[in-house]
């Protein structure tokens, strides 16, 4: 369903009627810039109905400036002050859909992957079990961010759909001919600020924040990626800054672009995701 109100964010579900037997965690996804929420429910591409179909509760979550989510003040639309707002959300969230769930496990892609490990850097008392993490790396390449900063000097931006599709995909070959069209329907602007703070402050701070999390990390970049420098290095170094995290499971993945889930590896790769949720229940039990 979408249209529905999740802590004072917009954003969609899958609930469950009664709890999955063995357990499972309260799945909420971040998506990413550009997109809504609608990002994890594409039709033939539903992160929400794979989720679904294995008895995990999922929320996808509208980030603040959103569909029907809450604009932020610009000086608040950077990564960490709209990660603030959403885990302010998040409580609420697992007040309201979060009984006999072990914990929460987010998962986020590109910019809402890097709001997901600020606020996992800071949970502020937030039941995390686990993390996934797509589509952010450690560094973008440096003449991306002379382009962002000549976007129009307005609140949000909307970026050309052929230009996005360029950038969020890899080459012919790598994704089903009804793509990218398909992803259109998630399409949306985007706020400035947090296109700004991605190739900006993301850069200084992004280690730092890697190694304040203390839980379990599934990370996956693309091979064929074009928004961010991406090489087998890059994968090792985003794995090793996260210090204080007991288990970390992080690889490329070959022959996507951007939006992984949109590439024929995208069923493989949500099933990961997923499975790896489960696996931080069996974690939390075995650590007690």
């Amino acid at each position: 369903m979408s249209g529905l109100e999740f802590g004072g964010l917009s954003g969609r579900s899958r609930l469950l009627d009664r709890p999955r037997p063995a357990g499972a965690p309260l799945v909420i996804a971040i998506h990413g810039g550009t997109y809504t929420s609608a990002y994890f429910d594409v039709t033939g591409y539903s992160l929400l109905d794979r989720a679904a179909a294995n008895e995990i509760p999922i929320i996808a979550v509208d980030r603040p400036g959103y569909a029907d989510s809450p604009d932020l003040p610009p000086a608040e639309g950077t990564i960490r002050g709209a990660a603030g707002h959403i885990t302010r959300a998040l409580h609420q969230i697992w007040s309201d859909h979060g009984k006999g769930a072990p914990g929460i496990f987010l998962i986020g892609h590109s910019i809402g992957g890097a709001m997901a490990a600020s606020i996992a850097s800071q949970p502020d008392g937030l039941p995390l079990l686990g993390l996934a993490v797509s589509g952010v790396g450690l560094r973008t390449p440096g003449a991306h961010r002379p382009l962002w900063e000549a976007l129009p000097d307005t609140p949000k931006v909307e970026m050309p759909t052929p230009v996005k599709d360029q950038l969020m995909f890899g080459p012919p070959g790598s994704f089903d001919a009804a793509m990218p069209a398909a992803s259109h329907v998630a399409n949306t602007t985007a706020p400035k600020a947090e296109l700004l703070d991605i190739v900006g402050t993301w850069h200084d701070t992004v280690r730092a924040t890697l190694g304040a999390i203390t839980i379990p990390v599934h990370y996956r970049q693309a091979e064929l990626d074009h928004l961010w420098i991406v090489n087998q290095g890059e994968v090792d170094g985003f794995a090793k800054a996260l210090t204080k995290s007991p288990l970390v499971d992080a690889a490329l993945m070959r022959g996507a672009g951007h939006c992984m889930d949109f590439h024929t590896v995208g069923a493989a790769f949500q099933l990961q995701q997923l499975g790896f949720a489960l696996q931080c229940v069996s974690e939390q039990r075995l650590n007690g």
